[in-house]
């Protein structure tokens, strides 16, 4: 084992804002594992909606925009007080990375020196030892430093080994996006021979989505870009919708067992009616703008559940350990680019025009 270096490559978030407070450097101090923590050398991270979210403070209840009316210059809005996606200020600098697959390199107090060499996953979003029933949780580079830097520091029962053949930057794609998806799939209920409609289908989560709901031997219809559909075909979806066609002419009014979406935005209330009676809506996004109109007749009166999901349980991220060492998932990597180029990877991710996830090559630094 190479011995560990005082220094480390990385990306500071200096506050909220546009790409300028994207900040690459090259001085910064290696975090020291505590006790109960590991020390985990990053082979590849990847870039999420929560990295710009958090970035421009979208969380913050003062933004009423869809998340690319501030991806590049961030919002007029003062966002400092609840810009992080707990509703509450950012500790700055930060280093952001949800997303990574890595090395543990070093042990702090109490962690099994054997533990030094296995390859691990992190788990973006961590239940708090204070947690009641499950849901008081922090994520990995929003509350705490995370993997856009050479070395992170994570809880021991935090990094999960990972057995696989493939690349760090393939592994890179799954924790948080296809944990983010596994844990709605679970939380929903999605049942063998469901109709489900997948919103965003192209992007990390949408792409995650298909494959899960497929895993359960249900029929996936998914929204995309035109140019898009083929690749998403190629990840079990069995119908395509392109993105701004109404769900209600091609589909038809309760025609719909699940609706799994990420989008929200002007074209929400067409969910409710397409659902079944009895029909269940899951939402853990709202890319296309957060606030949506909601007649509260539909949903009482066709009997329907509504889910909102942000926690994943250990249950659901070893789950999706095991698809991943059985092969019954795939990696979507859209584009690669190195850590030093993370503004040039936060352009492609808003671009929306690509099909998986960005992959940052740290190991390269």
């Amino acid at each position: 084992m190479n011995e560990i270096p005082k220094k480390m490559c990385g990306v500071y978030l200096t506050g909220n804002g546009g790409f300028e407070k994207l900040e690459y450097r090259t001085d910064i101090d290696v975090p020291k594992p505590k006790a109960g923590e590991v020390l985990v050398k990053i082979g590849a991270a990847a870039v999420n909606n929560t990295d710009v979210n958090t970035r421009i403070g979208w969380y913050s209840k003062k933004v009423k925009e869809e998340t690319n009316a501030g991806g590049a210059t961030g919002f007029k809005e003062e966002v400092k007080d609840d810009g992080s996606w707990l509703g509450q200020a950012m500790v700055f600098p930060r280093i952001q990375g949800a997303d990574g697959c890595g090395t543990i390199v070093a042990v702090g107090e109490g962690v099994s020196e054997d533990r030094v060499g296995e390859r691990v996953l992190i788990r973006s979003v961590q239940e708090r030892p204070s947690s009641q029933d499950g849901v008081e949780c922090i994520t990995f580079g929003s509350e705490c430093d995370g993997t856009f830097a050479e070395y992170a520091a994570a809880l021991s029962d935090e990094a999960f080994v990972i057995h696989s053949e493939l690349s760090d930057k393939e592994l890179a794609t799954f924790p948080c996006s296809y944990a983010t998806a596994e844990n709605l799939v679970c939380r929903v209920g999605v049942k063998k021979d469901d109709v489900v409609l997948v919103t965003g289908a192209s992007g990390g989560v949408g792409s995650a989505l298909v494959q899960l709901v497929k895993i359960r031997g249900a029929k996936v219809i998914a929204v995309c870009e035109p140019d898009q559909a083929e690749r998403v075909k190629g990840y079990g979806a069995d119908e395509i919708i392109f993105r701004g066609e109404s769900y209600i002419e091609k589909i038809g009014k309760m025609k719909v067992d699940v609706v799994l979406d990420m989008v929200a935005g002007n074209q929400w209330p067409e969910h409710l009616e397409i659902l079944k009676k009895g029909g269940k809506y899951g939402v853990c996004g709202a890319i296309g703008g957060p606030l949506v109109e909601l007649d509260v007749r539909t949903l009482y009166l066709k009997d329907l559940s509504l889910f909102g999901t942000t926690y994943q349980s250990k249950e659901s991220f070893l789950n999706l350990i095991s698809y991943i060492e059985d092969g019954k998932i795939k990696p979507v990597v859209a584009k690669e680019f190195p850590l030093k180029e993370i503004v040039k990877a936060q352009e492609a991710f808003l671009s929306k025009t690509l099909v998986g996830k960005i992959v940052l090559d740290v190991a390269s630094e």
